[in-house]
């Protein structure tokens, strides 16, 4: 799950070159920084990850509105129609070492019938569904069957267009109904990831809730009295709504906007709605051109991705999605970008006299906020997973047969990484490679995809598309 580093998301401050980065434990790599094309879609993200540890009882993240609830605070008043997304991200802790179970809440606040289509959906615990474990750094995988953690295993399924079963395919809410989405548990010292994509034909309300499983006393067959284990009902949901308060503790609250607090800025948690599921990029050499020229042999250029407010890379471009809504207490922005989906095209074009190689890779550079010219890796990158995740990518080969093939990536702060694939281009030739991956929930950003023509050209019909 998220550490508390990655919770923090420690800005770098802005500097010129340091000692860290001429140091020997340092890699500078002179190359050029390019602002990512493309934009957020206006998709709407019930987006529920504060506080991430749940120790208690009470309202993760309600849409309701404040009027007739007994703490008015623990709701944002925003009906979702249309499109939307729901994102949530949980750790159990209670102190009374019981079964808690998240419960989301559907409310039809109409004098009509709504009926919610659940388009996708999927939902992993930690154990036993994705225990994190040691990887490499790079790992093909045709299947779906290598992940760590369930936030890698969750984005993996919705990348495949994988849809679990637990989920029921409709709700149909009549005039003023509420009824449960799902009601799924979480055992102590667990944690859960869900993620769906909906469509409703009218607007609705949605809570999402933690609950304590309720014990009851029954007669088993043998007429001896047994204690059990229950899911909370809609009766009992609807109680928590109307009478429940915020969990707590909370999470630490983010840096006001409008103060810089160099290194010990906080990022906060994300609890709101949050406005864009969905970043689709064409990268070409300039707004108005269909192709992306390759670099020269030997070179590289390289477009940030998931950037923050202090980690642009120099290009000044912040690519979390703003809140719509949100509690005073966590992010002013959905950093991270948890469960969105990047889909970057990438029409490579070699204008030289010769064949190129020309490498695809995702690297996870130091965070900084300046520089367009260079990256700055560490030499032996240790310590924190900062990417831990699957990607995609597509492509023609020489035959004109599709190529989809899925790499899960685990990297660490200052990782250059492997390349994802090597593509062979003919002087004057044009090959398109998509690019597309959902921003893992275990991941912290930013990354950057970096585009390098090699300075041989390659045959290894393994790793190229000849």
């Amino acid at each position: 799950m998220l550490s508390s580093l990655s919770s923090l998301l420690i800005a770098q401050t802005s500097s010129p070159l340091t000692f860290r980065e001429v140091n020997p434990h340092f890699i500078t790599q002179p190359q050029e920084v390019r602002t990512l094309p493309g934009k957020l879609n206006d998709v709407l993200v019930f987006n529920s990850n504060s506080p991430e540890v749940v120790e208690t009882e009470g309202i993760l993240l309600s849409s309701f509105p404040s009027s007739g609830k007994r703490f008015r605070n623990a709701h944002l008043n925003k009906p979702l129609e249309g499109r939307f997304d729901i994102f949530t991200h949980h750790i159990a802790r209670p102190a009374n070492g019981k079964t808690l179970y998240q419960g989301l809440l559907v409310h039809n606040p109409t004098s009509k019938t709504v009926i919610i289509k659940v388009l996708q959906g999927a939902s992993y615990l930690t154990s036993p569904d994705a225990p994190f474990i040691n990887l490499p750094s790079l790992v093909e995988d045709p299947s779906g069957r290598v992940f760590s953690g369930p936030g890698s295993r969750l984005m993996s399924d919705i990348l495949r267009g994988v849809n679990h079963n637990k989920f029921p395919t409709r709700l149909i809410l009549r005039p003023y109904q509420s009824q449960m989405l799902f009601t799924l548990p979480i055992s102590p010292s667990n944690g859960r990831s869900t993620f769906m994509r909906l469509y409703s034909d009218g607007p609705v309300y949605l809570a999402n809730l933690a609950k304590h499983g309720i014990t009851q006393t029954k007669m088993g067959e043998d007429k001896k009295p047994k204690t059990i284990l229950r899911s909370p009902n809609l009766n009992e949901w609807k109680y928590l709504v109307a009478t429940g308060r915020l969990v707590t503790p909370r999470d630490l609250p983010p840096t006001p906007l409008d103060q810089d607090w160099g290194e010990k800025t906080i990022y906060g948690r994300v609890s709101g709605i949050s406005v864009g599921s969905e970043w689709v990029g064409r990268l070409t050499d300039q707004s108005n051109q269909n192709y992306l020229s390759i670099p020269q042999k030997g070179k590289a250029f390289s477009y940030p991705l998931s950037t923050v407010t202090t980690g642009t890379h120099g290009t000044k471009q912040i690519q979390s999605a703003p809140m719509l809504v949100r509690y005073p207490d966590t992010a002013h922005r959905a950093h991270g970008n948890y469960g969105v989906h990047y889909n970057l095209t990438i029409p490579l074009t070699n204008k030289t006299s010769q064949r190129q190689t020309v490498a695809i890779s995702l690297q996870t550079p130091l965070k900084k906020n300046e520089y367009t010219d260079r990256l700055i890796f560490a030499n032996r990158p240790q310590g924190q997973i900062f990417f831990r995740g699957t990607v995609k990518v597509s492509y023609d080969d020489k035959r004109g047969r599709t190529q989809e093939r899925y790499f899960h990536l685990v990297q660490r702060r200052g990782q250059q990484g492997d390349s994802l694939v090597k593509i062979n281009l003919n002087p004057g030739e044009r090959r398109e490679v998509e690019v597309d991956f959902l921003y893992p929930p275990d991941a912290t950003p930013p990354q950057v995809l970096t585009i390098q023509t090699m300075d041989l050209f390659y045959l290894n019909p393994r790793d190229l598309s000849r």
